[in-house]
């Protein structure tokens, strides 16, 4: 099937903003590259509008942060008949919400580090010291503090003392209204993205991550050169089964589809811990779904393309 009009949709008004404008850029050239005819649209107050006077065949949303991760934006294609690339509303507000997509992953055979899911509102109701200490009494450190619904690290630390775990919390909390606390696991960090295939999803090799002082935070994603990825990761044979298996039943338990990315913790045993799922992978020169598909002998637009057309050709 021949693509006619594509529209990728990036921007929004999420704090990483300025990451999914250069991932929609990086798609949107890759698929012109195959003389795919596409316009890039942010979204804003213009879109539906834009997309009721100029139909298109096919939507591909490269919108990170809560609208474009939490199936909002979805829904309101799906509303608009218009086909799109990537998860479906309800599976995206599960796996956008860290807690409940650990729980779905965890029950489907996954391990994933012990962790609290903590309203910023129980520290008022609680008391935040009292609150504290319990925590780190029941899971030990070091800790790593997260949003329960956010991406690109913002809000995230580790905490290695407890009287730095109050400060950590405070950061959490400026962006988002609960923190996902879970015991620091010590291994190599790891990313396995999934896209699918005719035969069903298939995992791309795992890229591992190396980055400065152990975090790999909102400036190690996007900035050039202060983070070091090894694709493959090196990994025992073993472990590299066990995460492909890992990133393959997470993209299946939450019911994904099209793409997506699994983030995960190998320790020093080979143990393969599930941290998270992206439904709406970063497609930045540093971004690391793209790393994958090159290190598989793949050309990242043939990838969106062949995405594209399958979505097309299920949906007539």
């Amino acid at each position: 099937m021949e693509l006619g009009h594509v529209v990728v949709l990036a921007g929004g008004l999420s704090y990483e903003r300025e990451v999914s404008l250069r991932s929609g850029r990086r798609v949107a050239d890759a698929l012109r590259a195959l003389d795919v005819p596409v316009e890039l649209r942010d979204a804003d107050a213009t879109l539906l509008d834009a997309l009721a006077r100029d139909r298109p065949d096919a939507v591909f949303p490269v919108l990170h942060g809560t609208a474009g991760e939490d199936g909002s934006v979805r829904g309101v294609l799906e509303l608009l008949e218009l086909p799109y690339i990537g998860a479906r509303p309800d599976a995206c507000r599960v796996a956008w919400d860290k807690p409940a997509a650990k729980a779905v992953v965890r029950r489907a055979g996954v391990s994933t580090p012990r962790s609290v899911a903590l309203p910023k509102e129980i520290f008022y109701d609680l008391g935040a010291a009292a609150v504290l200490d319990r925590i780190v009494s029941r899971l030990g450190l070091p800790l790593f503090v997260k949003p329960t619904r956010g991406g690109s690290a913002l809000g995230a630390s580790v905490v290695r003392e407890a009287a730095d775990l109050s400060a950590a919390m405070v950061g959490c909390f400026a962006y988002g209204d609960a923190a996902l606390v879970e015991q620091y696991v010590s291994g190599t960090e790891v990313a396995v993205s999934v896209i699918e295939r005719p035969s069903g999803p298939v995992a791309l090799p795992a890229v591992e991550i190396v980055a400065p002082h152990g975090l790999y935070d909102y400036t190690a994603r996007y900035d050039a050169g202060d983070t070091a990825f090894v694709t493959p990761a090196r990994l025992s044979t073993a472990a590299a089964d066990a995460a492909t298996a890992a990133a393959v039943t997470a993209h299946r338990a939450l019911g994904l589809r099209d793409l997506s990315r699994t983030d995960l913790i190998v320790d020093a045993s080979g143990e393969v811990r599930f941290l998270e799922v992206n439904v709406a992978p970063g497609m930045t020169e540093t971004s690391l779904l793209p790393r994958a598909v090159a290190a598989a002998g793949l050309d990242l637009g043939t990838v969106c393309r062949d995405l594209l057309v399958r979505r097309l050709d299920e949906t007539r």
